[in-house]
């Protein structure tokens, strides 16, 4: 359920929002990433996802957001789970006045995606594939995004 501008900030500022990334490694070992469109993290490059909806199972909100962020479903047993994480913002997707946290549910996702084939202009201006690396040193990839790959064991991302 989609909720109309007043709700929705009103919601935002009183309690967090629960969202699903995507980590999505190709069989190099890059990491797919997204540069945003909108508050919060607007400009920063981030890996793909979005928030689960009321009323709406984890399951069918990871093939949602896999179809609307990646262009094709996925299902979630297709992921691995790589945890929860909170993620805080001193602004939110209709301005500054309010603040935004995010209990993100990280899952990776092993693929390849061709970036000619992915949606574009509603959460992410363009895409490019990352050596963690570079994404780890970069100033343009937001912190939130750094963490996926920073706290966890790296085996997890290893080539195919």
């Amino acid at each position: 359920m989609f909720l109309d501008q007043g709700t929705f900030t009103t919601v935002i500022a009183s309690t967090p929002l629960v969202s699903i990334d995507l980590v999505v490694i190709n069989t190099k070992g890059q990491a797919l990433l997204g540069q945003r469109l909108n508050r919060p993290a607007k400009d920063d490059w981030f890996v793909p996802g979005g928030r689960i909806l009321k009323n709406e199972a984890i399951a069918d909100a990871f093939k949602r957001l896999t179809q609307d962020e990646l262009g094709q479903t996925f299902n979630i047993v297709q992921s691995s789970l790589l945890g929860p994480f909170d993620h805080f913002y001193n602004d939110y997707v209709f301005g500054d006045e309010v603040t935004t946290h995010y209990v993100a549910i990280a899952f990776i996702l092993k693929l390849e995606c061709e970036l000619d084939n992915l949606p574009l202009d509603v959460q992410h201006g363009g895409y490019q594939w990352f050596d963690i690396p570079q994404l780890m040193t970069s100033d343009k990839v937001h912190k939130h995004t750094k963490w996926y790959f920073d706290k966890h064991k790296t085996d997890l991302f290893n080539k195919d």
